[in-house]
């Protein structure tokens, strides 16, 4: 089958991927309060290893956290613990990188180890609520980061890169979407600083800048990328004109030697905004000139469709992923796929994580 992405290889850099299809990191809350992998996870990411590359899930890059149960990269238990991931995709083939993260605003005191602070670029209140030991409860106004904790960020993001590498993947992804912390300093409806890293683009820009300068440097070229998300309104995140901007963010990361940039949709309807692209993929594409890795809300049986319209280079898929270990074969052979159960995606055990089938009717 000619022009299959499921089957066409690819190439970033010299880290071959057996073909197009992406796994999206995605959050399943399956790591404990210590952030520690286990054999559980490493099992869900070696289902999995027939993707061209996966993305693990969001990683914290320090002990500041906004959702329970979600994995580090900051201490050498967690080291260890991914090293058992990366083990288990490697003797499958597989390709694997990591999404580091911060969650800025969007973290409640109680998930917070003692002494920390709810904190972003400017103290801006998100006013949404967000699920603790206690229940859901509302979001506390966050303190504005000082120019020492930035620095101390940045370092952390750097350390995290390291300890990825230490970890045994291929490269590492930037979390720079969905209204995190990075997200927030990017768009000026959450950051509203004076100083070097607020008010122009090239300002809000810098943060990102600066952890990226540290992490290629640790990883060298084509091992890192940046995954954004233009059109996002999703926890409360607002721009006053976002095709402008991240055109200019965009353009700016051409002169970064990355791995890719992964690009979603979006979340949420913006048909109501003005200057937010619906369609984002088809319209940024024109200020990147690297690896472009389009996401959000594409149907797998479309994919080379998908991929010549978009005229991205892979499509990463999220949901999907969850309950079709084997996507890229379905993929291929344009087979049934098999619905997911948005009851386990959260926390829990093995159901609704490792207990898909493949469609050849085995578990592993």
């Amino acid at each position: 089958m000619k022009n299959n992405i499921a089957a066409d290889s690819y190439f970033l850099d010299t880290l071959k991927l057996c073909n197009r299809i992406v796994m999206a990191p995605l959050t399943r809350r399956r790591c404990g309060n210590m952030g520690i992998p286990d054999e559980l996870n490493a099992l869900h990411y070696a289902q999995r290893a027939s993707a061209g590359l996966i993305i693990a899930e969001a990683t914290n890059v320090s002990a500041y956290k906004g959702y329970s149960d979600t994995p580090g990269l900051f201490t050498n238990e967690q080291i260890e613990g991914w090293k058992k991931v990366t083990e288990a995709v490697h003797q499958r083939e597989g390709k694997i990188f990591v999404q580091l993260w911060h969650t800025g605003r969007y973290a409640h005191p109680d998930l917070l180890p003692e002494g920390y602070h709810t904190v972003a670029p400017s103290s801006l209140i998100f006013d949404g609520e967000i699920n603790t030991p206690s229940g859901y409860q509302k979001l506390p106004l966050p303190k504005q980061l000082s120019l020492i904790e930035i620095k101390k960020t940045v370092d952390d993001f750097a350390q995290a890169s390291l300890n990825a590498k230490l970890a045994g993947f291929d490269g590492i992804e930037i979390h720079a979407a969905n209204g995190y912390l990075i997200d927030q300093f990017l768009s000026d409806g959450t950051n509203i600083r004076t100083d070097n890293y607020g008010g122009s683009v090239e300002n809000r820009f810098r943060f990102l800048q600066e952890i990226l300068l540290k992490c290629i440097q640790i990883w060298g070229e084509n091992r890192v990328g940046v995954r954004l998300s233009p059109s996002g309104i999703k926890n409360g995140m607002s721009d006053s004109n976002p095709a402008v901007h991240f055109a200019e963010f965009i353009s700016y990361l051409n002169q970064f030697p990355l791995a890719y940039l992964h690009l979603i949709e979006p979340l949420l309807s913006v048909d109501h905004l003005t200057h937010y692209p619906a369609k984002v993929s088809e319209y940024f594409r024109r200020f990147y000139k690297g690896t472009l890795i389009a996401n959000g809300g594409f149907q797998p049986q479309d994919s080379n469709k998908i991929i010549s319209e978009l005229k991205a280079d892979l499509l990463a898929f999220g949901k999907y992923f969850i309950s079709n270990p084997d996507l890229p074969e379905r993929i291929f052979n344009n087979l049934p796929l098999t619905p997911y159960d948005l009851n386990t995606f959260y926390g829990g055990d093995k159901k609704g994580y490792t207990d898909y089938q493949f469609y050849n009717n085995t578990k592993q």
